[in-house]
């Protein structure tokens, strides 16, 4: 049974305390803000830093689907201990000097969109894990005078472990305000056809530049094969959005592949394997030239920047590849802030209310 007192709500197991208005909350037009949401990054390229970062992301139930009891003792005892020096040293390989690549793309991209969009609407950036985070970034819009919120994840295809995870936290935050924004949330955007356009541009414009290889790859980051059984529906909206971008680039059912990388743990992971590939590919197939792009980042980070142009180039050179060619993540290309303002106007009719 549920019952009220003044600033809190008791459900018979918790008090949940209500967070104070700011005097502006009953204006009479309350203002639309956007919210774009990235995963996160450590603050550092150190191992403290990155052990707070990997501490923080890997206890999210939404990532590690374990018990407490069984994952927190492996997780700090083992994983936090082994991971994050060795993460920290390939952190300090691709960090620019703004910072982590993520947040500085992510950051791009927030000041990008309030470039294009109305100059009523509210634009802020945040992170899953780390910072500015969930929390802060709710706070600073709703200053604003923010009463409709637009939630972008910056995942084009749903993953419960990181669409999931963020829209959690979105969520959370709601119900800790006593006056509660209208929100609306784009849970993915895979076969959008802003999204789509953008994407074979970017492939487009490096093969002119560069030529092509002998195979494109779409790598997209991995989940582990009990999700997808459970039916995360994530490894189906990677291969339609890797289908329908070849078919915007004439490219038929032979010119591409589509992997996944990032393979955590000794469990079963969807597949194919794009490590797996980068020996195979010039042993069995023949493959002298490789291109590889990242669609399920828009931001290059450490799992685009070192794991594959880096790590990834040396293996497939060492399989017997001659050239291996990383085609960049979206980042804040003009294509792509076009498509993210298209993507929001078709999912919101505030947007398209607030331009006309």
């Amino acid at each position: 049974m549920a019952h009220e007192s003044a600033g809190c709500f008791f459900d018979g197991t918790k008090q949940m305390k209500f967070k104070p208005e700011y005097p502006n909350h009953a204006a009479e037009k309350e203002r639309i803000g956007v919210l774009l949401l990235n995963l996160g990054t450590p603050s550092a390229p150190k191992p403290e830093a990155v052990r707070a970062y990997l501490r923080e992301f890997l206890s999210d139930t939404r990532v590690v689907e374990l018990p407490k009891w069984v994952w927190q003792p492996l997780l700090h005892g083992i994983v936090l201990p082994l991971r994050s020096k060795k993460s920290a040293h390939a952190y300090e390989k691709i960090w620019f000097k703004e910072g982590s690549p993520l947040l500085v793309f992510t950051r791009r991209q927030a000041e990008g969109l309030r470039r294009l969009l109305p100059e009523t609407v509210c634009v802020e950036y945040a992170m899953t894990y780390g910072k500015p985070s969930i929390a802060e970034s709710i706070d600073a819009l709703k200053s604003q005078g923010v009463g409709k919120l637009l939630v972008l994840p910056l995942y084009p295809q749903y993953a419960a472990s990181c669409t999931g995870a963020a829209l959690d936290k979105v969520w959370r935050e709601i119900l800790a305000q006593r006056n509660q924004m209208s929100v609306c949330s784009i849970s993915r955007f895979y076969d959008h056809p802003a999204y789509i356009r953008a994407l074979a541009q970017q492939i487009h414009n490096y093969r002119a530049q560069h030529g092509s290889g002998d195979l494109l790859m779409f790598s997209f980051h991995g989940i582990p094969q009990r999700h997808n059984d459970l039916g995360d529906p994530y490894p189906d909206e990677c291969r339609r959005t890797a289908q329908l971008t070849a078919k915007e680039l004439g490219l038929t059912e032979k010119d591409y592949v589509v992997s996944f990388q990032s393979r955590f743990g000794k469990n079963k992971w969807i597949e194919p394997s794009t490590q797996t590939l980068f020996s195979t590919l010039p042993k069995k197939q023949g493959v002298r030239r490789l291109d590889v792009i990242c669609p399920g980042f828009v931001s290059d980070c450490l799992e685009t920047m070192e794991e594959i142009a880096i790590a990834g180039r040396e293996q497939f050179h060492a399989a017997g590849g001659e050239q291996f060619h990383y085609i960049p993540c979206l980042n804040d290309n003009p294509e792509f802030l076009d498509a993210l303002v298209r993507i929001l106007q078709d999912n919101s009719a505030w947007l398209a209310a607030a331009e006309s």
